[in-house]
Formats: structure tokens, sequence, C-alpha cells
């Protein structure tokens, strides 16, 4: 006996539980399939985790009700200063960007996973159907619907498949759907701290010859790191003790933060480029990393996975209410049409900024200074750069980026 929806999601991560409450609150039976117990992630210990929203980004998050109780627990992005750095040594010249210069007053929210997703988990309770600890094992289209296997034997009937399974995408995989893009040679080493000098809602980007490193406002005067080091380094630096480990971050940030301590556990992951060489096939469309894994060097990973959210659910919720399949290959070009130019250009220009910053070579670092100088320089051309990395830019813009209903 096949259980009916209208659409089934693959992946309870953030993108996924996003897209089926966007689309319940239009009416659609949506499931969303998770590997994770549904406890998981959202208990209430600190381990540094966190992600730099766009202000777009967090207007789709009040649009699908998940924002109520955020507020305390999120800290505003006011400003971003990227600069180079060489050796311990950080350039006084680069980007300056003040949100007290655009309308908005801010440039978008640092909110720790942990909250976001229980936010996501306390919603999906009340309004779709999450299936935990269990995994898309298997999809068969057909000119009616899908039909979607599950790990605990179960198949759901769905008009529409949504890939929301990471970088690794089974359903990308099972539809046929290629991949393109390189390994990096990089390793990112994440952590939070304790500092001792105020952040005032400040994001820095330091690009350093060896790979960029973000320091990211958290509240009460925590910062998360992202340092991404070619992998024989960070190999190094990754296997210190926890003190060693600070003095060597410590050289290259304590002009930022002062003295430094652990707040919460370290990660590491390697840094990849993977490009899904199309968003759909029948009756499956991929979000987030399923579509586009990209470098964390701007921080718009999940960024552009709710962009994909707000089209999708534009796509879809059009569809259904004018009568259409909504897994028809009509609405789903319209959703790889829409998207894909957007994300696949941003993501080959974080990789070429990835590729221009990550060397010491001397005539490109001058050019470096100087480019950055140069936007930096020109009010309205920096205002243009906050307004994107604002997420404000987007053309056309899904309504729930916009801070609109479907």
């Amino acid at each position: 006996m096949r259980n009916e929806y209208d659409v089934v999601i693959a992946g309870g991560g953030l993108n996924g539980p996003a897209l089926g409450l966007a689309l319940a609150d239009a009416g659609l039976r949506v499931a969303v399939v998770d590997a994770a117990p549904e406890r998981a992630r959202a208990d209430d210990s600190f381990d540094g985790r966190a992600y730099a929203l766009a202000l777009a980004s967090v207007r789709l998050l009040g649009g699908i009700g998940v924002c109520d109780g955020l507020a305390e627990t999120a800290q505003p992005i006011r400003k971003v200063i990227a600069r180079q750095g060489r050796g311990t040594e950080i350039g006084p010249f680069g980007l300056y960007f003040d949100a007290n210069e655009i309308e908005e007053g801010v440039l978008g929210q640092m909110l720790e996973d942990r909250f976001l997703y229980r936010a996501l988990l306390g919603a999906m309770r009340d309004r779709l159907t999450h299936i935990p600890e269990t995994q898309v094992v298997g999809e068969a289209a057909d000119a009616g619907g899908i039909d979607v296997s599950l790990s605990d034997g179960r198949i759901l009937r769905a008009r529409l498949l949504v890939g929301a399974d990471g970088r690794r995408s089974g359903v990308a995989k099972r539809a046929g759907i290629r991949r393109s893009g390189h390994d990096y040679g990089q390793t990112a080493l994440v952590a939070a701290l304790d500092q001792e000098i105020p952040h005032d809602g400040a994001a820095h980007q330091i690009f350093l010859p060896t790979g960029p490193l973000a320091v990211l406002p958290l509240k009460g005067d925590r910062s998360s790191i992202v340092w991404s080091l070619k992998r024989d380094r960070a190999q190094v630096i990754g296997g210190l003790g926890d003190e060693d480990f600070l003095s060597v971050l410590g050289q290259q940030i304590e002009a930022i933060t002062g003295k430094v301590t652990l707040a919460g556990p370290r990660f590491s992951y390697p840094l990849n480029l993977t490009l899904a060489n199309s968003y759909i096939a029948e009756r499956v469309a991929l979000i987030g990393d399923a579509a586009h894994g990209v470098h964390p060097i701007a921080g718009q990973g999940l960024n552009l996975g709710l962009r994909d959210v707000g089209a999708l659910a534009e796509c879809v919720v059009e569809a259904a209410r004018n009568g259409e399949d909504i897994g028809f290959a009509t609405t789903l070009d319209r959703y790889q049409g829409w998207r894909r130019f957007d994300s696949t250009s941003l993501a080959l220009g974080m990789d070429g900024v990835n590729g221009l910053f990550s060397n010491d070579n001397p005539v490109l670092r001058g050019m470096r200074g100087l480019g950055m100088g140069a936007v930096n320089a020109v009010p309205a051309l920096r205002r243009r750069f906050m307004r994107t990395a604002a997420g404000l830019n987007i053309d056309p813009m899904p309504r729930l980026l916009a801070g609109k209903a479907l």
C-alpha cells in the first residue's frame, strides 16, 4: 500500500525542510525523508556551527514562519571587511562594507545550526510529514507520478521528488544526472571562539596565500572561524592540540579578536566544487548542495540553497494553482532556467576568487589590492556589492526572498 503525496523531499538538513514548509503552507501534501534521527543537531549543546544568512534568506525564513524565537539567538551582520594577509600581517587596504549605507540596516544574520534546525523541526511536526532515520533508496518515474522507495520498505507515491540530499545526491545519481567539478586541494578548519575584543557585528574575510580565513560574529562576542588551508598544511594545524592550534590561529587573527579561547569542538572537511550538469530529470528536481556544492569563501552555500527553495516553491505552487501537473517538464524547466545560470555563475565566481587570492604572487597581490581599493573608493559600486552580498540583487527575485507570500 503506497502513501500518496504531492511532493517527496529526500534530505532533512535545512533546504529540504524549508522547501517542504513553503509547499505545505500552499496546501500541498509534503513528506520530508530525513536520514538523521529526529532530535539530531537540535539539542542545547553549543558546537559553533553557524551560517551567514543573507538578508534575502532571512526574509524567506520569516515567510515560512520559522523566525519567531530566533531573534534572540541571531547576531546581526553590520559590517563586512575583506583584506589580504601575508604571514602574520593583515593589510590595511580592502573592502569595507557598512550596513548603514543601505536602507535595510543589516547585511544579514549569523545563526547557529542548532537553533535554525530546531525551528525547522518544530515547524515540520505541525505542517507536513517528517520521516526521520530513513533514506530514499529508489525512485521510478512514469507518466502519472514517481514511486519513491524508502529504506524501511515503504513506497511513497508523489508527483515530484526533490533531491536535497547533498553533494553525493543519491536522487541525482539514480536519475542519471552527472556532475562536474574539481577538488580544491584544501581543507576547511572550523571552530568557535570566545574573543577578547568585541566584534560589533563585523564579519572579516582574510585572504591568505594558503587560503581564505573567515572570522564570523556570533552572539555574545563569540566568533565562528572557517579557515581554508592547503590540505597538507591543514592536516598539520588540525592535528595540533587545542593550545597549539590557538597559538597558530591567534597569529592570524588576534589583531581583530584579541586573545581567543575555544568555545566548542573543532571540525574539518575537505573542499571541492561539484555542480550537477542538470538540476532536473523526469519528475525530479535538485536543490542546495545536490545541485551545487561550492567553496565556503563567501558563506554562500546555504544562501544559494535557499534561493533554490524560493524559486522551486514558486514554480510548483503556481503550477498547482493553474491546475497543471507539478512534476511536468514545463514546471521543472522553468525552475532550472531560473536558477542554474545564477548558481553556476556564483559558484564559478567564488572558484575564481579562491584561485586568484590563494597564492603569494607579488604581481597578483598588487592587482588584488588595487581592485579592492577601487571598489571601496566608489560609494555607488560599494553599495552595489553590499546589496549583492545581502541577496537583494537577484533578478528575478523569488517572492519568498523578497519577503512576500507565495
